[in-house]
């Protein structure tokens, strides 16, 4: 099993006041393994209305796969491949917006809800080197390599 070149991920959701924590938090365990913990806090919007974030990092190589699992199966997977250029900045950092509608239902695209930040290993530390390693992450991903 090919190794996993990410330091960790990081998952982030914002329940409002017009939606349903658990259905929120069953979008955001769509990418995460089975019985993740995930951080909760409650907070407030500008004008006093409920907001909580939903937040887990998985740092555990098999877990790490879990997610990048999930992320293959988003349709626009090539375009993402494609855009490496511009997800991963000079930190190594590698950024997605998923579709927190289309994670509650089951599915992986790309779109608006959640964000997906994740540290790419990249021995040196440049930008290119990590975009090399997060394509061969996804494309072994893709490949159902984990």
């Amino acid at each position: 099993m090919p190794s996993v070149p990410f330091h960790y991920v990081d998952l982030r959701t914002f329940c409002y006041a017009t939606e349903d924590d658990k259905r929120v938090e069953a979008a955001l365990r769509h990418y995460l393994p089975e019985e993740f913990e995930i951080e909760v806090a409650p907070t407030e919007g500008h004008h006093g209305d409920r907001i909580v974030v939903l937040s887990a990092r998985v740092e555990n190589a098999d877990e790490m796969r879990r997610v990048l699992g999930q992320v293959a199966e988003i349709d626009q997977i090539d375009r993402v491949m494609d855009e490496l250029d511009e997800r991963v900045d000079e930190n190594c950092s590698l950024f997605l917006r998923l579709d927190k509608q289309a994670a509650f239902n089951g599915r992986s695209e790309l779109g608006e809800g959640i964000t997906l930040r994740a540290k790419v290993e990249a021995y040196p530390a440049k930008q290119e080197a990590a975009v090399e390693n997060a394509r061969e992450a996804f494309e072994n991903a893709r490949e159902g390599a984990y």
